[in-house]
This record gives C-alpha cells, sequence and structure tokens, in this order.
C-alpha cells in the first residue's frame, strides 16, 4: 500500500480549449463545404450568401445601419481607419493598454499613433486624454476596450465632441457587453468586433466592422475586396453612395469568407446567453479574488454591463522576481496566468513598451504601474463554476505562501 502524500491539489484543465461548435453551426459549414463555394461572392442566381446574411443579422443586433464581415479583427480596424479618412502623417489616439492588433492597424495606415494614459481600473485616463485630445493635428481616437473594461462612455463622448475627435471603437472584447444599457460599439463612427478563437463568437478567425456612416460604408466594401460586387451585399448604402468612389478606392483583399460566416450565424442566436454564462464565472472568480489579501480586482462602475471571458488583477508588489514566483507557482498547480509585466511580448499579451516600430515610445508612468503588476486569465466556458472556485482556491493558496504581506 502507497504512503499517503500531502501533494496540493492541482487544476488539470486547459485554458486554451474552447467549447465544440454547436451542431447547427456545423451543419451550416458542411452545407458551405458541400456546395465547394467558400467565397462569398460564389454564388447562384437568387442566392444570398453566408456572409451577406450573417451582417444582415449582426447589423439588426447592433441597431446599426450597415455591417461588413472581414478577415479579422484588425483589418476591420485597418478599413474602419481607411474609410473614415485616416491617413498617412495623421495623428491617432489609442490606449497604451490594449493588444498589439490595435497599434498594427494604425501603422498601416501610415498614422502616427499617440497613446494615452490608463487609470487604475483599466480604462482610459480621461486628464490625459483631453490633453492630448486637444492638440489640433489629432483628429482620430480607436479606443480599445481591452479585456473587456468599458471606460465611462458618457465622458469618452463629451471630450470627443468638445475636440472634433472621430471615435472609432475596438470591441474585440466587448462583443454584447454595454454602457449605461447601450451596446458597446454603437458610440463612435465606427466599431469593430473580433470572431477569432477566444471571443465571443468563435470563427477560429474574423471580424465586423459596424457603422452607420454610408459613405464610410462604401468605401470600406470597396476596400476589403467586393471586386464591385458590392450589390450582393444585404447590409451595405444605395447603389449611388458607391459610384462617387468605385474607381478611387483600391482592392486590399479583407473579406470574411462563407464558411466562417455560416458558423458564426448560429452562435450570433445565443450571443446573450452566452454573455451571462461568462459572467456568472467571472463573477464568482472576481468575489473570490477580492477576498485573496495581496491581489486587487479592478473597479467596475455600475454602468458597465460587461463581458466577463476573461479576468485581471494585479498583485501588491513590483517585485519583478516575487512575480515570476507568483505565476510559476500558480502554472505548476496547473492555473496559467499571463503577465503584462514581461519586458517583451509573450504569447497574446504584450506592453507597449515592446512595440519598438513606434517613433517615439512615451513616458507613461501611471500605466508601466499598473502592467508591471498586471495578471490576466482566460475564462473558457469549458469551466464550471466548481473549476472557478479550485483556481480561486489556488491562487489563494499561493497568494499567501508567495506574495509579501500587506502591513497591519
Amino acid at each position: 500500500m502507497s504512503a499517503p502524500t500531502d501533494q496540493p491539489v492541482r487544476f488539470t484543465k486547459s485554458f486554451t480549449r474552447q467549447e465544440p461548435i454547436s451542431e447547427p453551426a456545423i451543419d451550416k459549414a458542411l452545407k458551405v463545404l458541400r456546395s465547394g463555394r467558400l467565397h462569398r461572392y460564389n454564388v447562384v442566381e437568387d442566392e444570398i450568401s453566408e456572409t451577406a446574411l450573417l451582417e444582415k443579422e449582426f447589423a439588426a443586433y447592433m441597431g446599426s445601419r450597415y455591417c461588413l464581415a472581414c478577415a479579422s479583427c484588425g483589418s476591420a480596424m485597418y478599413l474602419a481607419l481607411k474609410s473614415a479618412g485616416v491617413s498617412p502623417g495623421d495623428s491617432v489616439l489609442c490606449n497604451a493598454y490594449t493588444l498589439a492588433p490595435v497599434p498594427g492597424a494604425i501603422h498601416n495606415t501610415g498614422a502616427r499613433i499617440i497613446l494615452v494614459e490608463i487609470t487604475d481600473d483599466y480604462t482610459i485616463d480621461f486628464d490625459d486624454l483631453a490633453d492630448k485630445a486637444a492638440d489640433k493635428d489629432v483628429k482620430w481616437f480607436m479606443m480599445s476596450h481591452m479585456r473587456g473594461h468599458i471606460a465611462d462612455m458618457d465622458r469618452i463622448m463629451e471630450i470627443c465632441m468638445q475636440h472634433g475627435i472621430t471615435l472609432i471603437e475596438d470591441c474585440a472584447h466587448t462583443m454584447g457587453a454595454r454602457w449605461d444599457g447601450r451596446l458597446s460599439g454603437s458610440f463612435g463612427t465606427a466599431a469593430c468586433y473580433s470572431t477569432q478563437t477566444y471571443k465571443h463568437m468563435n470563427s477560429g478567425e474574423g471580424g465586423l466592422l459596424v457603422t452607420d456612416d454610408p459613405d464610410l460604408m462604401a468605401r470600406a466594401i470597396i476596400y476589403s475586396g467586393s471586386y464591385m460586387n458590392y450589390d450582393r451585399h444585404l447590409s451595405r448604402p444605395d447603389n449611388t453612395v458607391f459610384e462617387a468612389v468605385r474607381e478611387l478606392v483600391p482592392n486590399y483583399s479583407c473579406r470574411m469568407d462563407d464558411l466562417r460566416a455560416g458558423i458564426l450565424r448560429p452562435q450570433l442566436e445565443i450571443l446573450d446567453d452566452q454573455c451571462q454564462r461568462w459572467n456568472r464565472r467571472y463573477q464568482l472568480l472576481e468575489s473570490r479574488l477580492n477576498e485573496i489579501p495581496g491581489l486587487t480586482c479592478p473597479r467596475r462602475d455600475p454602468k458597465e454591463q460587461y463581458v466577463g471571458s476573461s479576468i485581471q488583477f494585479n498583485l501588491n508588489t513590483d517585485d519583478k522576481t516575487v512575480i515570476r514566483r507568483f505565476l510559476d507557482t500558480c502554472l505548476a498547480r496547473g492555473v496559467e496566468l499571463k503577465w503584462f509585466g514581461n519586458k517583451r511580448p509573450v504569447g497574446f499579451t504584450s506592453a507597449y513598451s515592446s512595440w519598438k516600430y513606434f517613433d517615439n515610445l512615451p513616458q507613461l508612468p501611471n500605466t508601466d504601474k499598473i502592467l508591471a503588476s498586471m495578471c490576466d486569465m482566460r475564462i473558457p466556458l469549458t469551466f464550471d463554476t466548481a473549476d472557478c472556485e479550485l483556481i480561486a482556491q489556488i491562487i489563494a493558496d499561493v497568494a499567501a505562501q508567495v506574495l509579501p504581506r500587506d502591513p497591519e
């Protein structure tokens, strides 16, 4: 008989495994595959493509006039910026706390990126935003609702209107979320969403661009690579809007294909239910983490109706040795945490200091302080509430073992 061991319990589920694609979505995909017509414009007479239907349905969900399905959220952001009029040499504001595709989309236009500080709750610093928006050369703001944290959108719009700033929203992490009852992405001139594997709808890769601006959408459709088949879009402006730009706008080939659109349409039907499932897991984790000495979760405004598909918290130390020990010990027990304090980008996590293609990296002391001890964890729907309880208990055990005690 083997001797008993006192090995600590270990979490064994994967943090990167998503739920299976639903049977209705698989059926849609098989129908497209069996047809052999995966290109969105490869349709027979009187047939409507899956992509055109997805655009119509997502526009209706958002309450927007138009929607364009794109190859990725990054390409959607690029098309939104270009179609809104951003040109090489222009200045575009952007959160300092975001992921690399956001400044990448701005850089792709040839514009100058101006990073804005964040606050302790991970949202935009209004004072720094107002100061930088007052620059007469600044006319654009690509705002990232990073990791699902939504700033006070009433204040954002006030600053943008005061300084004549065009707002474009990156809603990669806030599909289905709201501010004061209004859907995230319905505030700016345009908004962009992701359907990459780890987002709220999963097609592996993909993006959606919504706007009420007919001129912006006409340009975006042609930029995306319509081959002048814009009449096959259901969610679009009148043909007369296209006539003014059809020979002036190049083809950048950023389209979504019908296979991905077919996978997404059934997911859109259950999006709000999925958001509630994420929030039940998030809220349990948040309540447990807030009980652990040495950890701090961000304050969330009561007007923010978030979608908690990931959770972030700060440690009470900026000692990199202690932080690495905390992360490594959690990982040894099966809990995978990302760290925004790494000097070099790792996986899907990066800090602005690693974007060396900037002309001049700014000094952003508050953002640096926050990112230095920020931990980030996915909450896949393959986890149940018992899993969340176990994860929180492991983090509590490791925190007690590794983190310095707060002074009495």
